[in-house]
């Protein structure tokens, strides 16, 4: 993608901010530019393409296009038969080569084949599932303009038209033939779950940030202020370290922002980012739930103790509960695998689900009640080799349980009486599958790569919507990965970003592609139907040079963070979870160091709260301060506030 002469990339690199904001925000490129030849203009049924090239918005970029997209049945490799009415959809297509994690890469738009082969769309006029970082851009050189065009607007490549041209063909021939249906029931309104805990998904009053009920925004509780325009809270300097340090956790209470730091969970006044009260640990906090309590409790890991000469790398083997509304560590313990001997669990991950706090690994796990601590059950351990990989909480608790051989394993997702572990339902996922994360647990949605298909890093190929009463697959969407820009942890379970649930449907990012302006990329937020897989039929656009990023459910509504341009500040949206428009909660100042503070925070890799105005970057691993970085401001924290 060409960049305007002398100025950084889209995307800045990662350098901390030099001093004080320079001044006001600088300005950006211009009104955008004309959208190209040949453009689908108003999407009409089916849905129209979201990857299309669409003209550049009328109004401001806190403005809604139209009504929510939704996902073809069926999904990757060999899908249960489509409902009687339906049409079939072709597999999607296989990325080649795989591995977590990749640093990310301009996206280049959507790739799609011509009819009949890998990466043609199964439905007229939408997309294949997906995500990732494609490798070699969609578009070709830049094709002449028509007569008095004046040039400057972006051209689509003959490879592109070819394409339009297929889907449009495909569109008049069989369109009026794709029948599907859809159902609702009113119980899954509001049905959330978190992206992650480094993605600040909340969950109601049981998650973080704040509650699905109130009187804001409909759907939601989230206001937008009388200003949209935020200021710097506080910034929490990085803390010096002698090497990889784990500080992962943050929570937003009532009164608190409470962050793990080094050995210890600190609460800072959300305004001024004063102390209020620090909970020392033994150790490094190697692990925290995402899930919080309504009374503000959560559980977090810690390692055993300090690095000594004697043993350099203590193990993670400590659980315990937290009151973050008064700073006190309640219990903590460690366990012995349920196969027996006398040296502790280690931990990868830790939930919570009501009262229950359930912590695994890949040596064992086990259950806890959250008030006292009492050890309420541990996972089963037969003589097919079975281990419980890590668990899914919120609403409910869910587990994915792996058996078999190394060479040959079998993963089974379960849903759990969280009292006492036994499974309600199983669903064995296909062969192939090593692993596999909890996107939701209420309504139950995995994401795996299946055989390793996804290349990009993102550990999705395919997302499964299950009946947590039955354990009876509802519906595989198939994910490519060069159209969608959700992604979970390889091996953690409960660690998928940009992926929210809510409302019966899965909300998911589009992976950047060119816009409408000459320089920058932007993208989209689609939704699919939990119930019958298909892409519903509109979407929200993140506006020329911006990048939408959803983190959590409000109620109906979709909290999602536009990344910015280099020469911008961040905002905070609201998008309406039927009708997909945006409304403004708050945009960050453009002011060069603060939103090179801003940019420092890898989307990928930290963590990003909000919740009544205030908005939290906070980083999970920090490293010992390089000769290059001596001089460089390092934040744990950088906080935005709009009152």
């Amino acid at each position: 993608m060409t960049q305007p002469p002398n100025q950084p990339p889209n995307e800045p690199p990662n350098q901390p901010p030099a001093g004080p904001p320079a001044g006001p925000p600088s300005g950006g490129f211009g009104a955008p530019q004309d959208p190209p030849p040949g453009g689908f203009g108003e999407p009409t049924p089916p849905p129209a393409d979201p990857f299309a090239k669409q003209p550049p918005p009328a109004g401001p970029a806190t403005g809604g296009y139209g009504s929510p997209p939704t996902p073809p049945a069926g999904g990757y490799g060999s899908p249960p038969p489509p409902p009687p009415g339906s049409y079939p959809t072709p597999p999607a297509p296989q990325p080649n080569g795989y591995g977590y994690p990749q640093a990310p890469q301009p996206g280049y738009g959507y790739p799609q084949g011509a009819p009949g082969q890998p990466g043609y769309p199964g439905q007229p006029g939408m997309p294949q599932q997906g995500y990732g970082y494609p490798t070699q851009p969609m578009y070709g050189a830049p094709q002449p303009g028509p007569a008095g065009s004046g040039g400057g607007g972006k051209k689509f490549s003959t490879q592109m038209q070819i394409i339009v041209a297929a889907a449009v063909a495909v569109v008049l021939i069989i369109g009026a033939a794709v029948v599907y249906t859809s159902t609702r029931g009113d119980d899954d309104k509001g049905n959330q779950a978190s992206t992650s805990g480094s993605t600040g998904g909340s969950e109601g009053k049981d998650g973080e940030g704040k509650g699905s009920e109130g009187d804001g925004l409909a759907g939601g509780s989230e206001k937008a202020p009388g200003s949209t325009k935020s200021k710097v809270a506080f910034q929490l300097p990085q803390p010096e370290v002698a090497s990889v340090t784990s500080v992962k956790g943050s929570w937003l209470t009532d009164k608190a922002y409470v962050k793990s730091g080094v050995n210890e969970v600190v609460a800072h006044d959300r305004d001024k980012g004063t102390k209020l009260w620090s909970v020392p640990v033994p150790g490094e906090v190697c692990g925290a739930s995402r899930h919080m309590t309504k009374d503000y409790k959560s559980a977090i890991l810690f390692k055993e103790g300090k690095p000594t000469k004697e043993k350099k790398y203590p193990a993670c083997n400590q659980v315990g509960v937290v009151d973050l509304a008064v700073g006190k560590l309640l219990w903590s313990k460690s366990v012995t695998a349920a196969t027996g001997g006398d040296r502790p669990v280690q931990f990868n991950e830790v939930t919570l689900s009501g009262t229950t706090v359930a912590a695994g690994g890949t040596s064992g796990g086990a259950a806890f009640n959250l008030t006292s601590g009492a050890e309420l059950w541990k996972p089963k351990v037969g003589a097919d080799r079975c281990y419980d990989m890590g668990y899914g909480g919120g609403e409910a608790l869910a587990v994915v349980r792996k058996c078999g051989s190394y060479d040959s394993p079998q993963l089974t997702i379960q849903a759990l009486n969280p009292a006492t572990g036994a499974p309600l339902s199983s669903y064995q996922m296909p062969a192939g599958v090593e692993y596999a994360s909890i996107v939701s647990t209420k309504p139950l949605v995995v994401a795996a790569n299946v055989g390793d298909t996804a290349g990009d890093g993102s550990a999705i190929s395919d997302f499964f919507s299950i009946d947590a009463a039955t354990g009876k697959l509802t519906v595989r969407i198939s994910a490519d990965a060069e159209k969608y820009a959700a992604r979970c942890g390889s091996t953690d379970v409960e660690n998928c970003r940009a992926a929210v649930v809510g409302n019966n449907r899965l909300y998911l990012p589009t992976e950047d592609h060119d816009g409408t302006s000459e320089y920058g990329d932007t993208n989209e937020v689609v939704a699919f139907d939990l119930t019958t897989g298909k892409l519903l039929g509109g979407r929200a656009d993140a506006g020329d040079r911006y990048s939408l990023v959803p983190l959590r459910m409000d109620g109906t509504n979709v909290i999602a963070y536009k990344k910015p341009p280099y020469d911008k500040g961040g905002q905070i949206v609201s998008i309406d979870g039927e009708t997909f428009k945006q409304t403004l909660l708050m945009e960050n100042p453009g002011d060069e160091a603060v939103r090179d503070a801003e940019t420092l925070f890898s989307i990928d890799h930290s963590e990003l709260l909000y919740g009544e105005g205030r908005f939290y970057l906070s980083k999970q691993l920090i490293s010992e301060r390089r000769d290059s970085q001596a001089d460089e401001k390092l934040y744990l924290v950088v906080g935005f506030r709009t009152d």
